[in-house]
């Protein structure tokens, strides 16, 4: 895929140069006015529109993996929270009301019928499940090319729908071991240098998850070389899903605003597969998994906030509206010194 245009940099330049207009003191704004500045660019105005359609979508899936002993809870729990955001009773539901953010989940992935759930919670479903992949391939080929596809359409359809910002969010339990083995692959590093505790797992977990990874890494070898042969080997298709979704956003002119590791690792790929697409992201928040930190350096993200979170569900990025809000307010309603200040 050729490389994707920024951002508007005609825009961006007056963006800058009302930044520093502003009856403010120079550089007062921090990293507020710098956000203001990438969305009036994102978005082709100056100054930036009210971020009134912002649009989550939770993408959900199960990891075979997660029944190899990497996770602090079991897989069940990944069907009963596709319910609960159903319902809207999850942390991100509580985060999204107060913020007036739209959310969407859609089982990609999940091991099981989801009976009695809405069905177009499933209208994009590939499978029950994804390989657990130390020992054989997430996906196969053709079901790595549906999950990108499903993923791209569901970014279509947000648009269609006014997404002035799109947010990424993750269900599935073991998905950061997947998570780790994407960013591990992407960068070259070994597993113990990303690997983290996820749900909280204890030393020995850790130090076992660490192992798995490395497995997967060597197990896929050289074919991590090719960003789609890696997600079918190291992946899941929710998460191929999501990578799918930030290469549409991109490529549509929408921004994206991540979530944690797993968002973060998509939007990884989503650079490899469309070099620029990095641009049209921010980073919500900063998690604790040590996988995060590098993949967001790689990308060149720094993270709006630094929370200590760990809950997923695109909660970090949530939290992290109400900023970006704010940093719109100061670039369209602060008074220019030069109409305070008039010429003698």
């Amino acid at each position: 895929m050729s490389a994707l245009a920024a951002p508007d940099p005609a825009v961006r330049t007056a963006a800058a140069e009302r930044l520093a207009g502003l009856a403010t003191p120079a550089g007062a704004l921090g990293r507020l006015g710098e956000l203001g500045v990438w969305l009036a660019a994102t978005q082709g105005a100056v100054p930036p529109p009210l971020l009134d359609n912002v649009r989550l979508v939770i993408f959900a899936g199960d990891h075979g993996v997660a029944q190899h002993g990497v996770s602090a809870y079991p897989p069940a729990i990944t069907p009963a929270m596709v319910r609960t955001f159903v319902m809207g009773k999850a942390g991100v539901s509580a985060l999204a009301a107060a913020h007036g953010v739209q959310v969407r989940v859609l089982d990609i992935g999940v091991d099981d019928d989801l009976e009695g759930v809405p069905a177009h919670v499933q209208a994009h479903k590939v499978r029950r499940g994804s390989g657990a992949i130390h020992v054989e391939d997430a996906l196969s080929a053709d079901e790595a090319a549906r999950a990108f596809e499903a993923g791209r359409a569901v970014a279509r359809e947000e648009i269609a729908a006014g997404a002035q910002l799109l947010l990424s969010g993750d269900m599935g339990i073991g998905n950061t071991t997947p998570a780790a083995a994407m960013v591990a692959a992407a960068l070259g590093l070994p597993a113990v240098e990303v690997t983290g505790r996820g749900t909280g797992v204890d030393d020995a977990a850790l130090t076992h998850k660490q192992v798995v990874v490395q497995q997967a890494l060597d197990r896929a070898g050289d074919r991590v070389e090719d960003p789609l042969d890696a997600l079918a080997a190291l992946s899941s298709a929710d998460l191929v899903a999501t990578v799918g979704y930030l290469v549409q956003a991109a490529e549509s002119g929408v921004p994206v605003l991540l979530d944690g590791l797993m968002s973060v690792a998509c939007a990884l790929y989503a650079e490899r597969i469309a070099p620029g697409a990095a641009a049209w992201f921010a980073a919500g928040h900063r998690s604790t998994e040590p996988a995060q930190a590098l993949a967001l350096e790689k990308l060149g993200l720094e993270p709006v906030l630094d929370l200590g979170l760990r809950l997923g569900e695109g909660s970090g990025a949530v939290a992290a509206v109400p900023v970006l809000r704010s940093a719109v307010a100061l670039l369209r309603d602060v008074a220019l010194l030069a109409d305070l200040m008039p010429p003698e």
